[in-house]
């Protein structure tokens, strides 16, 4: 059973309203909302509240003491919810984001006169509706205007004259207009009404309020009143309302006098603690990356909810002793989980706030937000998430009492113009709908308008209807397509239909997804079978071509050829001598070779023989060669004389293949007559690990096979093909220039040792071998396409990029500089045959995303959340790989194999195995898949994920950058940083701190600008070609905290000082870098700082300007900016400059100068 706290607040959750009148229980509730459940629970504990109200007098009947009408002057105050947005107002100057416009149909016979007088009335009652809010001395002020009796003309739009289509075209006209149409809070009469004429029949009445003078709530009150009167008014008779006991300013006046002392402090230490280190931003998947600054646009998507589900949703909440709101709030909530994967979830909640009897009627902005945090840990059932949820609601109603803005206030959140503070999804319920209200002779009904905005990322809106629940959600169009939004909320749905069925069953196993959708991403996406001859291995592939073309050109390197021939009767001889060694089926045989014609005949023997390859690259440092060799356990290592004694190891035997050869060319040239099965081992390469030792991928002949039969039926190489062999045989994509190309009759270049860092050698190569076919990662392929002499690689055919992410403007240079060339990109890891998708980068394609396209052959792909679940399109997860592709698994590593290769729970087969990537990915609507980076790599600072690929991608949009990349450093424990390195263009000068700073504030969010900036000739690359980070320098910078006390060195920043430590009546002296939020500053001293620093330097400042230059040192910046910014235009005549430009330019900044510095003597 609920205790008396838990039922009241139960009770207010519904907007049951309680209290005591002469001694007597009184109860007031919306239409519907008292049940015969509730009525008897209130018959059979009216006792019990009777003594709770009668004891709690000082802190609940309280707030039943009269509201007393304050004194009429010229300045009053404003509540603290008109407060914010009059704020708000400033911050976004021209705005009709706050404006609420409602509609309603009249059909009937309407008496145009009595609708008038109706509306006058209206506004004479309410001073609401007469009052401005003008600034005075930077503070806010309410000046209610006399205007006894209201006169109000009523504007008539007369459009009977046009056809229904051209009707309905001027009705959405006029809506919109009246959506768009701002509001200056500080002179204008903040109701607008305007009434369309249909037919004499039919007409609309558009009514358009700020919100800084009403809410929903106010709109109903206000039809109601309408109503009212206007029967009155029709027939002759006098207004039926009675007068009002108080307006809105006096509550206002009110609510600043009753919350402070214990009242206040019992609020505010309860939400301190209950938002404490609350996630600064819920990181819903986004179709277009967050703007800088919030722009509200925004759409609407509606959809409902059947009866039969919505009256199951009833039945369901009822029996766990819980709300329909509770209830429904759940499950949004459950949906963003799955969504997020964030197991704290934070929305807002606005409650009507009307817990007096003397304010039901008023009009007026009375609403407040509640900021409900619900705790996801451990998945829980939803029966479990549903208690957590309805204890959290309910200690949320017991102290609703605190307005949104003073909790933003003390909370003091890290602010940012790029989205909203504390909670970015808004949830409503509104259990009490308007019926169709009838009037002698007319019939009213609401009409739905659409403003056009979004006041927050997304919200959700539910209404019970007669027909069921009705659902709509407002989304931010600047983040999300409509078609997201759409499947949002066939998700909801599905999940609603769930919970009603398995309440018990844990969250990750409740459905969201529709058979569709399961069917779409587990088996359409995933439809690859191919019948390739996956029963051959490599090295017979290969031998098939020399039955072919035995005379053709196979290999060449520098001044050397080899015809197929040639190369596989080497290969054998070399095969049969590892062979009388011992080598036989997954023998692992290790092999350090530079890149010569020997390492080709090398690594075609090794197969022959039925071994797999080690690739031991000669560049490593030896200790890590000999980490490699100890650990593969080979005892056999063929090499290169000179490189030998690198590799001293007694337990291992060398064979040299230039050196030895004499000795292995007395071996038979014939094939080996040898079977082996594909599932033998084909290579070993050892990829980077986590715990700093390299792990060794095992990789089967088949794998291998599928993969470059694939690439064959797709890019189709000839015999008048030339592939370029540049990467080093330690990464996979070597495995694919090796024998794809020999594989498929072409002839394969071997470039220099080293040659692959060279970009100027390799495009006069590319030049002079007549390369059709060539491979890049990202990194190397920036550094390639700055060579002035690419017009010259006049054969190349296809450029394929895989290794890294591809950047969206890499692609646009790429295309900038190639007109006729196909550029790919391939994705996949070692533990995969080398890739597993493929995309053909498109010319041309404005999404300004590069996707890592679809699954090959005999692959499957699956993006699931951390319980294996699958994803919705466009929600990220992790990249999950199936099919023949798969290695065995890590070399001697039996625990990490079972960790990465785990059971495939999509397998109809019992031996299928998954491959956990930890990359994050996500399907777009196509099908085709976009790469997120890596799931470890995810960085977050400050509590905000931190996109480090995106803040690149811009910086390199930046005239003067050729190259950057951004990390996030930790130079000193506690001290993490963003860390922007930029090699600049050779032809441009150097940019300058503040320059990308301002151009970054363009187009991102504050968390994400740079703190440090260094400048590099080239960016550091490992031997691979990728961005080597641990090679990046640490920054030759003062760090923030020593930053700190720096006193003003400028007269600006002196009297900046001054205004700060005035505003926020701070006693010393505060250092030029001190952050205004982090000192208190809040929204309401920010308008008073801008106001101040206005008046003192007699220039024009958005209040944005402080939200993003929060420090003394950068105000100052841009404020002499400004000032010198004047000077110029203060410049009068041409004829004048050449002589005066000096002067006045001098004697205007020495004014300025001389002004301040003797306001900082008498300081």
């Amino acid at each position: 059973m609920k205790t008396i706290e838990e039922f009241l607040s139960y009770l207010c959750s519904l907007d049951v309203k309680l209290w005591l009148e002469e001694d007597r229980l009184r109860c007031s509730a919306p239409q519907n909302v008292l049940t015969p459940i509730i009525k008897e629970q209130l018959s059979e504990r009216k006792a019990e509240i009777l003594v709770f109200l009668r004891n709690h007098s000082a802190d609940i009947i309280g707030k039943q003491q009269t509201i007393e009408p304050v004194k009429r002057q010229e300045n009053l105050d404003l509540s603290f919810a008109q407060q914010r947005l009059w704020f708000l107002a400033q911050l976004e100057p021209g705005s009709a984001f706050y404006n609420a416009p409602a509609a309603v149909r009249l059909e009937g016979q309407l008496n145009v006169e009595a609708l008038q007088q109706s509306f006058n009335e209206i506004i004479s009652r309410h001073e609401i509706l007469r009052t401005n809010f003008p600034t005075r001395e930077g503070q806010p002020v309410a000046v209610i205007l006399e205007e006894q009796p209201v006169n109000l003309s009523l504007p008539i739009l007369d459009i009977s004259h046009l056809g229904e289509n051209q009707q309905q075209a001027e009705i959405k006209q006029q809506l919109a207009q009246a959506a768009e149409q701002p509001f200056d809070i500080s002179s204008d009469r903040l109701l607008r009404i305007k009434l369309l004429r249909l037919s004499q029949q039919e007409h609309i009445v558009l009514l358009t309020m700020h919100h800084i003078i009403s809410d929903g709530w106010s709109i109903g009150v206000f039809v109601e009143e309408l109503a009212k009167l206007y029967q009155a008014f029709s027939n002759g008779k006098p207004s039926p309302l009675l007068p009002l006991p108080i307006q809105y300013v006096d509550f206002a006046a009110w609510q600043r006098q009753w919350l402070q002392g214990e009242i206040l402090e019992t609020q505010i230490s309860y939400w301190l603690k209950q938002l404490e280190n609350t996630p600064k931003l819920l990181e819903l998947p986004t179709d277009y990356p967050r703007p800088a600054i919030q722009r509200f646009q925004g759409a609407t998507y509606s959809f409902d909810i059947s009866k039969e589900l919505s009256t199951a949703l009833n039945k369901f909440s009822q029996q766990q002793g819980s709300t329909l709101f509770m209830t429904l709030l759940a499950a949004f909530q459950t949906l963003l989980w799955r969504y997020t994967g964030s197991e704290d979830i934070v929305v807002g909640s606005p409650i009507a706030n009307r817990n007096r009897a003397e304010i039901e009627g008023l009009i007026g902005f009375f609403v407040n937000t509640l900021v409900l945090r619900s705790n996801f840990t451990g998945n829980p059932s939803f029966e479990e998430l549903l208690k957590r949820v309805r204890e959290v609601a309910l200690e949320a109603f017991a102290h609703q009492d605190l307005p949104f803005e003073l909790l933003v206030e003390k909370l003091q959140p890290q602010r940012d113009l790029s989205h909203t503070p504390l909670f970015q999804v808004m949830f409503i319920l509104q259990n009490a709908f308007m019926s169709t209200l009838e009037l002698p002779g007319l019939t009213l009904t609401p009409l739905k308008t659409d403003t056009g905005n979004a006041q927050f990322d997304l919200t959700l809106s539910i209404a019970e209807t007669e027909s069921g629940l009705t659902a709509n959600f407002e989304y931010n169009t600047d983040l999300f397509a409509e078609s997201s939004i759409q499947r949002m909320a066939n998700h909801l749905q599905t999940l609603l239909e769930a919970i009603v069925t398995n309440p018990q069953h844990c969250l990750s196993d409740l459905a969201i997804l529709s058979k569709f959708e399961q069917h779409q991403l587990l088996r359409e996406w995933n439809d690859t079978k191919v019948d390739y001859p996956l029963e051959k291995c490599i090295h017979q592939l290969f031998e098939e071509q020399v039955q072919r073309i035995p005379d053709t050109v196979a290999v060449e390197f520098t001044n050397q050829q080899l015809t197929y021939n040639q190369l596989n009767q080497k290969a054998n001889q070399l095969a049969h001598h590892l062979q009388k060694l011992g080598v036989k089926a997954d023998t692992l045989v290790g092999i350090c070779v530079e890149r010569s014609l020997e390492m080709i005949i090398g690594l075609l023997a090794i197969l022959k023989a039925g071994g797999a390859y080690i690739p031991l690259d000669p560049s490593y440092p030896g200790e890590r060669l000999t980490y490699m060799l100890e650990d593969s356990q080979t005892s056999i290592l063929l090499s290169q004389q000179h490189l030998v004694e690198k590799l001293a190891n007694d337990a291992v035997q060398v064979i040299c293949l230039d050196s030895d050869w004499q000795t292995i060319a007395t071996q038979s040239t014939e094939n080996l007559n040898y079977h082996l099965h594909p599932h033998h081992l084909a290579y070993v390469i050892y990829t980077s690990g986590s715990t700093g030792k390299p792990k060794g991928a095992m990789n089967t002949h088949q794998g291998i096979t599928n993969r470059l039969l694939w690439m064959q039926d797709t890019y189709k190489l000839t015999a008048t093909d030339k592939v370029l062999q540049k990467t080093p045989f330690g990464f996979d994509v070597s495995v694919w220039e090796f024998f794809w190309t020999l594989i498929s009759g072409a002839c394969l270049v071997i470039a220099e040792p080293g040659g692959h860092q060279d970009s100027a050698y390799l495009v006069q190569l590319i030049q002079q071998q007549q390369i059709t076919t060539v491979h890049f990662v990202p990194s190397m392929l920036q550094v390639f396409l700055d060579e002035v002499a690419l017009e010259n690689c006049q054969h190349l055919k296809r450029v394929i990029c895989s290794g890294e992410a591809l950047p969206w403007e890499l692609q646009e240079k790429f295309f900038g500089r190639f007109l006729d060339v196909e550029l790919h990109n391939l994705y996949g890891p070692t533990e995969a045959a080398i890739d597993v998708t493929y995309w053909q980068c498109q010319r041309h394609n404005q999404e300004k995303v590069v996707p890592i396209g679809r699954a090959i052959a005999n692959t499957e792909i699956y993006i699931l959340d951390p319980h294996l679940q699958p994803v919705p399109i466009g929600v990220p997860g992790e990249l999950h790989i199936a099919g023949v592709g798969l290695a065995c698994g890590y070399l001697h590593r039996p625990q990490l194999t079972n960790e990465k290769f785990i059971p495939n729970p999509f397998d109809l087969t019992s031996d299928g195995r998954l491959y956990k990537t930890g990359d994050l990915a996500r399907y777009r609507e196509d099908g085709n898949i976009e790469y997120l980076g890596r799931i470890d790599d995810q960085v977050k600072l400050r509590g905000l994920r931190i996109e480090l690929g995106e803040i690149a991608a811009i910086l390199q949009q930046f005239p003067k950058i050729q190259q950057a990349v951004v990390v996030v450093r930790e130079d000193t424990p506690g001290n993490q940083r963003l860390v922007a390195y930029i090699v600049p263009r050779s032809d441009s000068a150097h940019p300058q701190t503040q320059e990308l700073r301002d151009f970054l504030l363009q187009k991102l969010p504050q968390y994400m600008i740079p703190y440090d900036y260094v400048l590099l000739d080239t960016l550091p690359l490992t031997p691979n070609g990728k961005l080597d980070r641990r090679a990046l320098p640490m920054p030759e910078i003062t760090l923030e905290a020593e930053k700190q006390d720096v006193l003003p060195r400028t007269p600006v920043e002196e009297k900046l000082v001054k205004i700060w430590m005035q505003v926020l009546d701070l006693p010393k002296i505060i250092g030029i870098y001190d952050n205004f939020f982090e000192l208190g500053g809040h929204s309401l001293l920010a308008t008073q700082v801008i106001s101040q620093t206005r008046q003192a330097f007699q220039v024009e400042l958005s209040i944005h300007r402080l939200f993003e230059m929060p420090t003394i040192a950068e105000f100052a910046q841009e404020i002499t900016r400004i000032l010198e910014q004047k000077v110029e235009q203060s410049l009068i005549t041409p004829q004048r400059l050449d002589r005066q430009t000096r002067r006045v330019k001098l004697s205007s900044l020495q004014q300025v100068s001389r002004n301040l510095q003797s306001e900082s003597k008498d300081a």
